[in-house]
C-alpha cells in the first residue's frame, strides 16, 4: 500500500491488490476512510465510498485531491508500471 501523500493527518494511498480498477485514491485518518475515482479527462474526483466522515471531512479530502491531482495521476501511472 504505497502512500502518495500525508497531509493534515490524512494518508492518501493505493492498494496493491485491486486488480485492474481505473485510477482512484484511498484516504484514511483514524477511523475515517474514503475512496475517490479520478476522471483525468474531466479533471474530477467522484466519491466511491466513505466511512465515518462528515461533509467537512469530505470537502477537505476533495480539496487535497484536486490540489494534488496531477501528482496522484503520475504516482498512479508509476505504481501501475511497477506492478507489471
Amino acid at each position: 500500500m504505497p502512500t502518495v501523500l500525508f497531509i493534515n493527518g490524512w494518508r492518501f494511498f493505493f492498494y496493491s491488490n485491486e486488480g485492474n480498477e481505473p485510477i482512484h485514491i484511498h484516504a484514511k485518518k483514524g477511523a475515517q476512510e474514503c475512496k475517490y475515482w479520478l476522471d483525468v479527462e474531466e479533471f474530477s474526483a467522484i466519491e466511491a465510498f466513505s466511512s465515518n466522515m462528515n461533509s467537512s471531512d469530505k470537502r477537505l479530502v476533495k480539496e487535497i485531491i484536486y490540489t494534488n491531482f496531477r501528482l496522484i495521476e503520475n504516482e498512479w501511472n508509476k505504481f501501475q508500471e511497477r506492478k507489471r
